[in-house]
């Protein structure tokens, strides 16, 4: 772990409320839908952003934002994050507070996350900076195990939906082993509440992979880049940034993951294909 670790208190909230609605059939009932929430964030009494979010692990999405805001380099210069929920708000605390904080938050590039993400300076700032693990490959039997996994995970988006899904695996000689799986309203939170889980573990990136149910975008890809994360696998596609950076990176991209199908986007060579474990429709046009 870090040499010192932040104080996080454990403010979760309800992940889904149920209100009145009128079907199809004009038939009255009670449905379950996901509880979105604001949160501000203060660092040193100071406004800095307001996130949308479920609210399962705020001090951990709240950490993780700012690392991947580029705004700290590592949970060590954090002394407590406290979350209050009666008022929607978190109090960062910083060792030694931030360098030059306005400077870095002058610029603000909205992302195409959902819930409209955004991140402060320039995406392609330190991309030519990030250096990912070589030589780590996933087998295709591993990627199916992995996507079943996800399949098979008792979910907000089953009972509630409208929301996303990340997760974070570590690979092994057999199954690769979840640690993490992470549900909000827009991926970008998703995915940083992940940096912020990481932020306070010593976890081996050598063999990490990172799954999302949204779409691989420019910043999905740094994100993940970010992490140390190499292999990164989604339910959706990818976009041209996304792409562009997964090469310049050597980062491999894997989408359209749905059970036995899959495309792989960038750096294939991180991936062990295994042609017998799926047959092809010769039927197909």
């Amino acid at each position: 772990m870090p040499t010192s670790l932040p104080f996080l208190t454990q403010a979760s909230a309800p992940l889904t409320c149920e209100v009145d609605i009128v079907n199809e059939y004009g038939e009255q009932q009670r449905m379950s839908i996901p509880a979105e929430r604001a949160l501000t964030v203060y660092v040193d009494k100071r406004e800095l952003v307001t996130l949308m979010t479920l609210g399962a692990h705020p001090e951990l999405l709240v950490l993780g934002y700012l690392r991947n805001q580029r705004l700290i380099s590592s949970a060590a210069q954090i002394e407590s994050i406290t979350v209050d929920w009666d008022v929607g708000a978190a109090a960062v605390k910083t060792c030694d507070g931030i360098d030059d904080i306005e400077a870095k938050t002058a610029r603000r590039v909205v992302t195409t996350g959902c819930g409209q993400g955004s991140v402060f300076g320039g995406l392609m700032d330190e991309v030519d900076q990030l250096v990912l693990p070589k030589d780590i490959r996933i087998t295709q039997r591993q990627l199916y195990s992995l996507v079943n996994t996800i399949r098979l995970e008792e979910t907000t988006y089953k009972s509630a939906g409208s929301v996303h899904a990340c997760a974070l695996f570590q690979l092994s000689q057999d199954e690769p082993k979840m640690l993490l799986f992470i549900e909000d309203v827009g991926r970008h939170n998703a995915i940083d509440t992940i940096a912020g889980w990481l932020a306070m573990h010593v976890i081996d990136s050598q063999g990490l992979v990172f799954y999302t149910t949204g779409r691989l975008t420019s910043e999905m890809v740094i994100k993940s880049a970010q992490m140390g994360v190499p292999i990164v696998v989604s339910r959706s596609g990818i976009t041209q940034m996304g792409h562009q950076i997964a090469q310049a990176v050597g980062l491999c991209a894997i989408g359209r993951a749905t059970n036995k199908r899959f495309v792989c986007y960038a750096s294939p060579e991180r991936l062990q294909l295994e042609p017998g474990l799926v047959k092809r429709d010769m039927t197909a046009p």
